[in-house]
């Protein structure tokens, strides 16, 4: 799922693309994509692009009749840029909007269709779709804590939990932690000052570092390579690869659709986290450290 980084990066190629033009035409393609009956697409048609917007991980496009179209990309959904309006569509297009620079296009990969457009009038209507979370780049270290503080869950949760802080995803959250030398399952509750201070730092430096590296890699074009997994990331999705600060072998927990990537000696003092599925099949056999695990490598 494109996470603040890629969103940043999105708005601000949609910027020099958009802004101030005028919604030529548009099409829905896919039948999944649009959540809203009222106002229908239409209704901006000869409006013009007066505002671009983050809601956490959602693209907000606001135009002069005060109405917006919130696009929310979920795990599959990319934004592509054409020249000109295309003669025909691929089957993974869900949304086309034209304007006089060009042709913004929303596709979506795979079966499971999730990603969602809802079309909303005035400002009311737009902030039901903005979740709370703390913005990282204007809050203070105080703010910060607070908003951990919300509740008692593992980082992992509370980094990932819209509501507790905007745009971070699975990807930048394993970052973060591996920055901050954390543990993902410690809870907030047993954090101590030094350790929130740490991921407070943590959390500001890697998404702007990774904000930086991909406005270079775009260098001015539209971003067509929007992806969870990089190689330049110290951990996320890179089981078994060694860890770039140690060398260790980066380990992992699986749950549902998403996995969490992490150091067991930069993190959690050579701890082997219980990955639910493979700890529950092998039981007594189960490593408990990084040690025993390698010790057992041939």
């Amino acid at each position: 799922m494109p996470e603040l980084p890629d969103i940043t990066l999105y708005l601000e190629a949609l910027e020099q693309r958009i802004l101030g033009q005028r919604l030529e035409r548009s099409r829905v393609l896919s039948p999944f994509l649009l959540r809203s009956v009222e106002p229908p697409l239409e209704a901006v048609h000869g409006s013009s692009v007066s505002a671009l917007e983050r809601l956490g991980k959602r693209i907000a496009i606001g135009f002069d009749n005060d109405t917006w179209l919130v696009i929310h990309l979920m795990i599959a959904g990319r934004l592509q840029w054409r020249p000109t309006w295309p003669t025909s569509f691929s089957r993974q297009t869900a949304l086309a909007l034209g304007f006089a620079t060009g042709a913004l296009l929303m596709t979506e990969a795979g079966t499971r269709k999730r990603a969602s457009l809802h079309i909303v009038r005035g400002r009311t209507a737009l902030g039901e779709h903005t979740r709370g979370g703390l913005e990282i780049s204007t809050a203070t270290e105080a703010d910060f804590a607070a908003a951990l503080q919300r509740g008692n869950h593992t980082l992992k949760r509370a980094l990932t939990d819209p509501r507790f802080f905007s745009g971070i995803g699975n990807a930048y959250s394993d970052e973060i932690l591996h920055r901050a030398r954390l543990s993902p399952v410690t809870l907030t509750s047993r954090l101590t000052p030094g350790e929130c201070e740490r991921l407070f730092a943590a959390t500001r430096t890697v998404l702007t570092e990774w904000t930086e590296r991909l406005r270079e890699q775009a260098n001015g074009e539209f971003p067509t390579k929007v992806t969870a997994f990089r190689p330049e990331m110290a951990v996320h999705g890179r089981f078994g690869l060694p860890c770039p600060a140690c060398g260790t072998r980066v380990q992992r927990i699986r749950y549902a659709d998403n996995e969490t990537n992490y150091c067991p000696r930069c993190q959690t003092g050579g701890r082997l986290l219980a990955d639910r599925s493979l700890s529950r099949l092998l039981k007594k056999d189960w490593p408990k450290s990084i040690d025993e695990l390698e010790d057992a490598t041939p």
